[in-house]
């Protein structure tokens, strides 16, 4: 099931108010049974540990990473989560090898200078105080490089940059969270556009 949420919306107007990037609107949805999927050089996905691929479905989804799209996967946290997204990861990418990135990752500065990243929260921080969900204690940035050593994969893991986007004008989620997401996704699309 696809659907449009409040995130993907202020995802959007943050693009096309803080960069000249030419951004659709409204959203649109990718779909891995349509050639439309080469249309996007950057797609976006969250609860990647509910992947569940057809044969043709991942094929695809290869097919579109190895000729130059880029997906940034969010929203999963903790071990029984990672471990439903490697299983799903290795339908589409059977030898792809996970890397941890660092501050000094030229993703985190082709747009915006990221020299400290720490774990952005969803929702559930309003009302808790709490950082993680699960198991998801410590902020995991990762990524899937291509054979030239270009990301592929932003992999997100253990946070929920959509809810910081989704609730970056509400009082009670604090500025930094929503500020560092809004920042990490302007640079990974503008990677995806320029690498």
């Amino acid at each position: 099931m696809l659907f449009r949420s409040k995130a993907d919306d202020d995802c959007l107007i943050a693009l096309r108010r803080l960069t000249h990037i030419n951004s659709p609107s409204p959203l649109n949805v990718a779909d891995l049974d349509s050639d439309h999927l080469f249309d996007y050089p950057w797609i976006y996905s969250i609860n990647p540990q509910t992947w569940s691929f057809t044969d043709a479905e991942a094929k695809r989804l290869h097919d579109y990473l190895l000729k130059g799209g880029f997906m940034m996967v969010d929203h999963f946290h903790g071990t029984d989560d990672w471990t439903r997204f490697m299983a799903g990861i290795r339908q589409v990418l059977p030898d792809a090898q996970v890397e941890d990135l660092t501050d000094t990752d030229e993703i985190y500065h082709v747009l915006y200078d990221i020299n400290e990243r720490f774990q952005i929260p969803g929702e559930q921080y309003v009302n808790s105080g709490r950082l993680y969900e699960k198991d998801g204690y410590v902020a995991k940035w990762r990524a899937i490089r291509n054979s030239h050593g270009r990301i592929m994969v932003a992999i997100c893991h253990n946070m929920h940059l959509g809810d910081a986007w989704e609730h970056s004008d509400e009082a009670q989620y604090p500025e930094k969270f929503s500020g560092l997401a809004f920042r990490i996704v302007l640079n990974y699309i503008m990677y995806s556009m320029t690498h």
